[in-house]
């Protein structure tokens, strides 16, 4: 069935049908201190999006442009985002919209305890739309995804619910994901919740089916289970614990894998929850030709566009050349006789002279004083690096600094770090 190819005006049917929403509410707290004052959605990525910015890229290019995103954590910078950002891509005259369902204890005194009753607590606003179909995505992944042939696939299946997959290794998988077990027609027929031994693909025993933690209910039966789930003695109230094991032995569940369409083959997804993940899929941008590609103007990221003047590279002398090599510059930046290395600059970040810049990430508002050496490093937003400050190099004086050093040696460094003011609405 995965094969099938779906009539394009099939498809759009299903995705005006379709009511998206996206569950934003995380820390994020394997990210540290890089989430202390925002939700890991709103954590930057990629030069200039967040994290938030690709399921609703996808949704917007998919077609589906009536969206919910549900907020509860540290939601300030991810609000605001949203409105900045997002707000223009839709047409209210169309029944076009990006709605911010924020936690506000609609239905008792209880803030979303769990994915399910994040969404349990808005039905009667989903209610509203009427949707045929309701799409339930993770707020926290990089990948861009059509979710209209998934939807055509949940339809031609007569799925109850329908959750997108990944074939990944089993080490990869180990206490990190759910793991679906599928028969030969993909309906689901077992799950475990992170196990730390996953069952393996019966074709391709190295490698297991984990749930991207995106999925299409058809919304009478999303409304049933939400709401038997919401009286359940004990229940977490989370799908990937209560509803999907709950659901697999009594109603049709089937896994869709998730496949490159032009060679088949397993698709970039990214789950960057670590700091470690989060570093290697920003350095991974910066090679020649990565996996993601961000200039793929058939599938554009969208995100809030900040008025900013181009970035600037000045002084050219042996000693004092502004210049950069395989890196990615956004605008607003200033390199003023320094060298990036492999390394990634986010929005109006200036890094003035003699300092070297190697495999780093810098997130925006940072300035890198004069004669810093400075590589495998996260730099967070608004951070002063004082002249001279060499990071990097010597995990040891990194460490009795303060920094963050991760299990693969990457420093994490903060304002809060520096003992410099934190920009809490970043």
């Amino acid at each position: 069935m995965n094969s099938i190819d779906f009539d394009p005006r099939f498809v759009s049917r299903l995705t005006r049908r379709t009511l998206a929403l996206i569950l934003a509410g995380g820390r994020g707290s394997r990210l540290h201190e890089l989430t202390d004052w925002r939700a890991k959605p709103a954590v930057q990525f990629g030069g200039k999006f967040r994290i938030i910015d690709f399921p609703l890229s996808n949704c917007m290019n998919s077609g589906i442009r009536r969206i919910g995103v549900l907020t509860q954590y540290k939601a300030h910078s991810l609000i605001r985002h949203l409105v900045q950002g997002w707000s223009h891509f839709n047409n209210s005259a169309l029944n076009e919209f990006v709605d911010i369902l924020p936690a506000s204890q609609r239905t008792g005194d209880e803030w979303y305890a769990g994915t399910a009753d994040a969404i349990y607590q808005n039905l009667d606003i989903i209610r509203t739309h009427k949707p045929d179909f309701v799409l339930v995505l993770s707020g926290d992944h990089i990948y861009k995804m059509d979710y209209g042939p998934m939807l055509a696939y949940h339809v031609a299946s007569g799925a109850d619910m329908t959750v997108s997959c990944m074939e990944v290794p089993l080490a990869e998988a180990a206490e990190a994901f759910g793991v679906m077990i599928a028969d030969s027609d993909s309906r689901v027929t077992g799950f475990q919740e992170k196990p730390a031994e996953p069952v393996p693909l019966p074709d391709q025993p190295d490698l297991c089916l984990a749930s991207m933690g995106n999925y299409v209910f058809n919304t009478d039966f999303l409304y049933e289970q939400l709401i038997r789930d919401h009286k359940e003695p004990g229940s977490a109230h989370d799908f990937g614990k209560n509803i999907i094991p709950r659901i697999i032995a009594e109603h049709r569940v089937y896994a869709y894998p998730f496949r490159d369409t032009k060679t088949n083959n397993r698709a970039y997804w990214r789950d960057v929850g670590t700091l470690d993940a989060f570093w290697e899929a920003n350095m991974e941008l910066v090679s020649v030709s990565p996996e993601l590609n961000l200039y793929d103007s058939d599938w554009p990221i969208l995100t809030d566009q900040a008025q900013l003047p181009p970035a600037k590279f000045v002084f050219d002398s042996d000693e004092r050349r502004g210049m950069a090599v395989d890196s990615m510059v956004s605008g607003g930046c200033l390199i003023s006789g320094a060298r990036l290395k492999h390394s990634l600059l986010f929005s109006n970040v200036t890094v003035n002279s003699y300092s070297v810049v190697e495999d780093t990430v810098v997130l925006p508002d940072v300035d890198i004083g004069r004669h810093c050496r400075i590589k495998r490093t996260i730099i967070d937003r608004g951070c002063q690096i004082p002249e001279g400050m060499v990071i990097g190099h010597n995990l040891e004086d990194d460490r009795q600094r303060g920094f963050r050093i991760t299990s693969n040696g990457i420093v994490l460094v903060t304002p809060k770090m520096l003992g410099q003011t934190e920009l809490a609405a970043g």
